[in-house]
């Protein structure tokens, strides 16, 4: 390393040794933001950089810095570095450390923070940074640049990776390093030598248990990496089970995903005598009322150390499972009133909506290209777009299911993966994010098509209970649009213009094909403009539909039995 002189830092020091450390334990990609307690450690991450050992992302807001962090992350699945400075800095990471945490997601946050002695003195910019991110993070480690402790730095950085990635067991999430840094901030750094990592013995894989094929059963399908929803799809499809999947499972394809499950549900519920839950179900009160149920044997395949039991009532946890080959005459139940579901659907008087934009959204990306859902109904409305043989990479926030962020988090996921990702949000997401539109002048191009959903407001709530006039009888008469549906009139186009993206105005399902077809690069925002008001009625309509279309199957092709008692 560089030889001792008058000007070095151990602050310098501290800075390189973190870096260096990263460098070893796998983990290339850094995104920081200007300042100037966090110096050292971005100077180091540059100068790694330019010799091609990582790839440093620049910023201009933590909020927005973090999320991009998150896109890499969930991209790459392994963990992605977020260098800050001080103060409030570091409480600018919460919103997206909250997604991480309950998503698992691994990142590392590097809170360059002022030396101890000065906490409680009314420095500037001094605060209490151990704690100032509540229980987000799995676990805070401290580096002092005044300890003067190389060994122990490196031995600290890597308890800190093998924990965001749960290396040693658990669910990855985020973790932080609070790096103390006094002056000088820059100069020479102080000789160190490179310390052995300590090796790891990688898990071991359990080995598959086999479930007989004598219960009614369904597969429950969440949040999934693409990898893992894959396979789901092709073993419901070999076993012969319904698969109810959610389209961030990755499984939402093939020839035993049922398309509109949850209008499905509340009918064929009560001949459900298994329920298999994997990854995290979010979308819809009939999956969240299924694996409350008492009455049937629920077992959860885990993503780590944590499971989904909303009900307190799984009866087993398995770390893998496989299923016996049925005969494959309750899935043929659900798969005939899914096709009269959908034909039901195709027959019904209703505008252009947000379900005709994710169905068009979800085939132009069939191919397996990535797509990024956002909260609220755009995620929704693709839930109910056509099964078809293949499916997109589909990537989303639902570890706590916000909206904000997903511009950053989808620019991340572009990232992460070298590839061009078509994202689809609603306008209020959109403008929970704005910021993220801008994009640096140097650094690597992000090819981000962005289809905004645009009703003017938040018309999920119109679906829910709020938007049932009667609920709000004794409210105020603006009560809906005020509190609720908070309409807004932004012109997006301008506002993408004026961020140096391209825009478009799209108005009908023609023009949408058009604009997903063309192989633009950069940032490019598609703003359609839909109405809202008729979204109670078509959501009751398809709550309707699903119980006809269960009738329907019942009266022409008689009950399935249970399969046992076909078995016999």
């Amino acid at each position: 390393m560089s030889t001792p002189s008058d000007d070095s830092s151990w602050s310098v020091t501290a800075a390189h040794v973190i870096i260096d450390q990263l460098i070893s334990l796998g983990v290339v990609d850094i995104v920081a933001c200007p300042g100037s307690r966090s110096a050292p450690l971005v100077l180091a991450a540059a100068r790694a950089d330019q010799r091609g050992q990582l790839r440093l992302l620049m910023r201009l807001d933590e909020r927005g810095a973090a999320f991009l962090a998150l896109g890499i992350a969930k991209a790459k699945q392994s963990p992605v570095a977020i260098i800050t400075s001080s103060g409030t800095a570091v409480a600018n990471l919460a919103p997206a450390l909250a997604e991480a945490r309950f998503a698992g997601l691994p990142l590392l946050v590097i809170s360059a923070d002022r030396p101890a002695t000065l906490i409680g003195t009314g420095a500037s910019q001094t605060a209490d940074q151990i704690g100032m991110l509540g229980n987000l993070p799995l676990a805070v480690w401290r580096i002092a640049a005044a300890d003067q402790a190389p060994s122990a730095w490196q031995a600290t950085v890597q308890r800190a990776v093998l924990g965001a990635s749960a290396a040693l067991g658990g669910t990855p999430g985020p973790v932080q390093i609070n790096c103390e840094l006094q002056p000088p901030l820059v100069g020479q750094s102080h000789p160190w030598s490179s310390r052995s990592l300590i090796p790891v013995s990688p898990l071991a894989e359990p080995v598959a248990e086999v479930l007989p094929a004598d219960r009614r059963t369904v597969i429950v399908a969440g949040d999934l990496p693409v990898a893992q929803g894959r396979a789901l799809s092709l073993e419901a499809a070999r076993a012969g089970v319904p698969l109810l999947a959610e389209p961030s499972s990755n499984a939402r394809f093939g020839p035993a995903a049922i398309s509109a499950y949850r209008y499905l549900l509340p009918a064929l519920a009560g001949g459900i005598e298994r329920v298999l839950v994997y990854g995290h179900p979010t979308l819809s009160r009939p999956v969240t009322n299924l694996i409350q149920r008492r009455d049937i044997e629920l077992i959860v395949v885990p993503q780590g150390s944590r499971w989904v039991d909303p009900g307190w009532a799984v009866d087993r946890i398995a770390t893998r499972v496989s299923l016996a080959k049925t005969d494959g005459r309750w899935l043929r139940r659900w798969t005939r009133a899914d096709r009269q579901f959908r034909a039901g659907l195709a027959r019904l008087d209703r505008d252009w909506s947000g379900i005709d934009v994710a169905a068009l959204v979800w085939e132009a990306t069939a191919g397996g290209q990535p797509l990024f859902l956002g909260a609220s109904n755009p995620i929704r409305d693709a839930d109910l777009a056509p099964v078809t043989d293949g499916s997109p990479q589909v990537f989303a926030n639902r570890g706590l299911a916000g909206i904000d962020g997903i511009i950053a988090s989808a620019s991340g996921l572009a990232l992460g993966m070298a590839r061009p990702v078509t994202a689809l949000i609603g306008d209020l997401t959109a403008i929970h994010d704005l910021g993220s539109l801008v994009q640096p002048r140097i650094g690597p191009r992000i090819d981000l098509k962005l289809v905004v959903a645009n009703d003017q407001g938040g018309s999920l709530f119109h679906s829910l209970e709020y938007g049932d006039p009667g609920v709000l009888a004794d409210a105020p008469d603006d009560a809906f649009e005020r509190l609720f549906a908070t309409p807004q009139t932004v012109d997006l186009v301008a506002v993408a213009r004026a961020c140096g993206a391209r825009s478009t105005v799209v108005t009908d399902g023609r023009e949408l094909r058009s604009a997903l077809r063309l192989p633009d690069p950069g940032l490019h925002l598609i703003d359609i403009h839909l109405g809202r008001h008729d979204r109670r009625r078509l959501e009751l309509a398809c709550q309707a539909l699903g119980h006809q279309s269960v009738d329907e199957v019942s009266m022409g092709h008689g009950d399935c039995g249970s399969l046992a008692q076909s078995a016999a």
